[in-house]
């Protein structure tokens, strides 16, 4: 995959990109990240990349001539299909079904925008869509994509050692299982007896069929006490569904 991104502020990406899975898989080839300055795409002399909004409001707005040039040119340098992301508070909430979504493409370009936001006509007519990180505002688009890129890097194909890894973490799994729409598990490593806290006697047992009920069990109830307005779209067999009631009738007491 090409990961393209769209920037004021290119030296953001020095940091993050140098670590963890989005190092490794470059190093292995299975990602290519350009980061463009936006500046580059501007025509006069002082590059000037925004101005103030018409109808007399607050801040600065990204013009859309250098993002149209930019988003262009790149196209004509040999990503014609790359899929157009701006990276905007408005925008569709980022979840995991769509990592796993841009993932399978082939060449992705994000647009990190700033200031009071990115004229509309760049959301209208070049971009693909808009994503949205979360429901707050941040000072650019740069924590955003970089947020995107770790995302779906460890998604690709022979990003993660274990591939069973990306399909039992939280908000995860193979499709049709019961744990889809749950949050993940408690874990656990050495020792087992920490300042008096004791592992779970069950994930000591070596008994996997009772661990695995037990992660079951507990992923529902985290679920319940951290975020609870997933489990209106979790798919829950009837063992849980009787969990679950135990889990609510016990916090309501």
């Amino acid at each position: 995959m090409t990961l393209g991104i769209v920037t004021i502020f290119p030296e953001f990406f020095a940091g993050p990109f140098q670590h963890g899975i989005l190092r490794r898989s470059q190093e292995a080839g299975l990602l290519k990240i350009e980061v463009h300055d936006l500046r580059r795409f501007t025509t006069d002399r002082h590059r000037t990349v925004d101005d103030r909004p018409f109808g007399g409001e607050e801040g600065m707005v990204l013009k859309p001539e250098p993002i149209f040039e930019a988003v262009e040119r790149l196209r004509e340098q040999g990503r014609p299909r790359a899929r157009v992301i701006l990276l905007s508070a408005q925008g569709r909430l980022f979840r995991q079904p769509l990592a796993s979504e841009l993932a399978r493409e082939e060449s992705l370009l994000l647009l990190c925008g700033r200031y009071e936001g990115v004229d509309e006509r760049v959301a209208e007519h070049l971009a693909d869509e808009e994503i949205s990180i979360g429901d707050y505002v941040l000072s650019g688009g740069e924590l955003a994509a970089a947020v995107v890129a770790d995302a779906v890097a460890r998604l690709l194909p022979g990003a993660l050692g274990n591939v069973a890894s990306a399909v039992r973490e939280s908000f995860s799994g193979p499709p049709g299982e019961e744990q889809v729409g749950l949050l993940d598990c408690p874990h656990y490593t050495r020792p087992a007896t920490f300042r008096d806290m004791a592992v779970p006697d069950v994930l000591l047992s070596g008994d996997h069929q009772r661990i695995a009920q037990w992660r079951r069990r507990k992923a529902l109830e985290k679920t319940w006490r951290n975020r609870p307005e997933l489990l209106s779209r979790a798919i829950l067999d009837d063992q849980q569904k009787e969990w679950l009631a135990e889990i609510q009738g016990r916090k309501t007491l």
